[in-house]
């Protein structure tokens, strides 16, 4: 099975490493210039310094020649590119190729999921999702991971995961993909909240609430989506949130840290080649979540904090100050 990874990040670039142990891999890369330093070099220097990557990936800026032959695509741009390349992506790809969605975010335009964007701009694909808690430094390196694999097309996740799994990139199937990326997106926005209270210096008490109330959050909007709670409290809900909101890796438990440090958004991001999904996702998140009735006060304080202008130290006391409630995510 021929694997074509759509997006030449740090994660397309540790997934491509992974799926060419089983077959052939052409890994597409938007700038020319990477994809022909990672044919060169057998580097991504660019986004995944470091690493020597197998010499029979085989790279390119030309879509078409990336999506040629394949029998299984990765799309891993990152959320807010997803619809350009997915509407690009369909004039070239063959009839019944699957797709799977590594990308983890919510559209900022639209407030659509992942599986809605690619449902609109790749009609009639059959769809998975990939998602769980993975830096890509460590699946680049062969460190233990463990992810979900999700699709509602009977036997597909089940297809791909012989495919793409190795002895230690294990991955476990699903039939709720929903649930599987409602995890990867909101994750995001809560990991900038613990980063806050890092670097606010409010302690390991504080990051330990913020774990656990933002798992209720994330639940209580995931089941409003028609999501199932064990998905949530699985590798692509819990396990990815707990990565994110505790790793030194995360990035956007980093622009937390600076932002509980007193540095804006634009000094926090300032230099930064990668894409910070937390940002960009925040609004989103909190605006559907308040057309379907769900209650997410710290996506709220966190979106105050990034695109509202509202101080930590103002956000933190409005969460301090809400009136008691009964604990649980319903």
């Amino acid at each position: 099975m021929r694997i074509a990874v759509i997006g030449a990040g740090a994660w397309g670039t540790a997934l491509a490493q992974v799926a060419i142990r089983g077959g052939d891999v052409t890994l597409w890369a938007r700038e020319p210039e990477i994809a022909a330093a990672i044919a060169a070099e057998h580097e991504n220097a660019a986004f995944l310094p470091g690493f020597k990557l197998d010499a029979k990936i085989r790279a390119t800026s030309d879509l078409a020649e990336a999506a040629a032959g394949a029998k299984a695509v990765l799309l891993v741009v990152p959320a807010q590119f997803l619809r350009n390349v997915a509407r690009d992506l369909a004039r070239v790809l063959e009839p019944g190729v699957p797709v799977v969605l590594c990308a983890k975010g919510i559209e900022a335009r639209t407030g659509a999921l992942m599986t809605e964007v690619a449902a609109e701009m790749l009609p009639g694909r059959d769809l998975a999702v990939l998602s769980g808690p993975s830096f890509a430094h460590e699946v680049a390196r062969g460190l233990p991971t463990a992810l979900v694999l999700a699709s509602t097309t009977e036997g597909l996740a089940e297809r791909l995961a012989i495919r793409l799994a190795r002895p230690t990139f294990r991955l476990y199937v699903s039939d709720d993909p929903i649930g599987a990326e409602i995890g990867g997106a909101v994750k995001n926005v809560l990991a900038i909240a613990a980063g806050i209270v890092e670097g606010a210096g409010l302690g390991d008490n504080a990051r330990a609430a913020i774990v656990t109330r933002g798992l209720a959050e994330l639940i209580r909007l995931g089941r409003a989506l028609g999501a199932r709670p064990e998905t949530l409290t699985g590798l692509s809900g819990l396990g990815d949130l707990v990565l994110t909101c505790t790793g030194a890796s995360s990035r956007n438990h980093a622009l937390g840290v600076a932002l509980g440090q007193g540095k804006t958004v634009a000094q926090a991001t300032s230099g930064k080649r990668a894409v910070v999904e937390g940002v960009a996702s925040a609004h989103p998140v909190r605006a559907r979540a308040k057309r379907l009735g769900v209650e997410m006060p710290l996506v709220e304080a966190v979106d105050d904090i990034v695109n509202g202008g509202v101080s930590v130290e103002d956000a933190v006391q409005r969460l301090l100050g809400r009136p008691p409630k009964a604990e649980g995510w319903r």
